[in-house]
């Protein structure tokens, strides 16, 4: 079989999430390139798989990308897995995928856990469309910047920062909804959803403890380009249609937040 290159996602923290493609594809690569060899020893261990490892991580990637595509070419097949989730999405993996697809060598994907997406069904806020971030800026304006999406925000954010960051997003927008998602898939799993004002005020009392996604809801879109949609809802409302239903079933289908509809509506009153 020619040499290629395999994306084995992880399990983020319950090890019984690997998927049965995964194990496979780690039982029968000829290298399996991680960010941490303890660590995905671990894993290898408790399925009874034995496999070469390789560190592949943020301060060798390019020497070792020269190394593995070399190995490639030659008929191997290696796998790249990270400590937890897909590698490449905020882990190593890019320069490796990046030179494999230069040289013609066949990337193949396969599918499994994701923080992200968890988090984001987790969080009940708008999945239609949204926007991963990696990691949130630190600084005040381009915090800013990111929490103005459109649409719903999912982030990863240290434990540490997330009463700051929040206490960021209630300046700007208090009752934008938020969840805070810790722990996914461990043992600690907690998924709390409220107000941005009011969750930074629980979080600045008592930090959150382990890894923490946080999912944001879309900013409200600016009142000039509420027009249409609160036209809409004043149609239903005019027909008989309860305000907050109508308010609702517009934003459902425009993509405005159901709130500002409602207050656009009670202010004409």
């Amino acid at each position: 079989m020619s040499g290629r290159l395999i994306v084995c996602p992880t399990p983020i923290g319950n090890l019984e999430d690997v998927t049965l493609r995964v194990l496979a594809a780690l039982r029968e690569a000829d290298l399996v390139a991680c960010e941490d060899t303890r660590r995905t020893r671990v894993l290898l261990d408790r399925y009874g798989v034995s496999a070469k490892l390789v560190s592949y991580h943020e301060h060798n990637e390019r020497s070792r990308a020269v190394e593995l595509t070399s190995k490639m070419r030659a008929g191997s097949v290696v796998a790249l897995v990270s400590d937890a989730g897909m590698p490449l999405v905020s882990d190593p993996g890019f320069v490796l995928v990046q030179a494999c697809v230069g040289e013609g060598l066949a990337v193949e994907v396969l599918p499994g856990p994701s923080a992200a997406v968890s988090a984001l069904v987790a969080s009940a806020l708008p999945a239609d469309r949204w926007r991963f971030t990696g990691f949130l800026p630190r600084k005040r304006s381009e915090l800013a910047e990111v929490f103005s999406s459109p649409e719903t925000l999912v982030a990863f954010e240290s434990p540490r920062r997330v009463a700051s960051s929040l206490s960021v997003l209630a300046s700007i927008d208090g009752q934008r909804p938020v969840a805070v998602c810790r722990e996914l898939t461990k043992v600690h799993e907690e998924v709390v959803r409220g107000h941005a004002s009011e969750l930074a005020e629980r979080y600045a009392e008592e930090p959150p403890r382990g890894e923490v996604v946080l999912v944001v809801g879309p900013a409200p879109a600016p009142e000039a380009e509420l027009g249409p949609a609160l036209a809409a809802v004043r149609r239903l409302v005019d027909a008989g249609a309860k305000p907050r239903v109508a308010a609702s079933v517009v934003a459902d289908l425009t993509g405005a937040a159901a709130n500002e509809l409602y207050k656009g509506l009670t202010a004409d009153s």
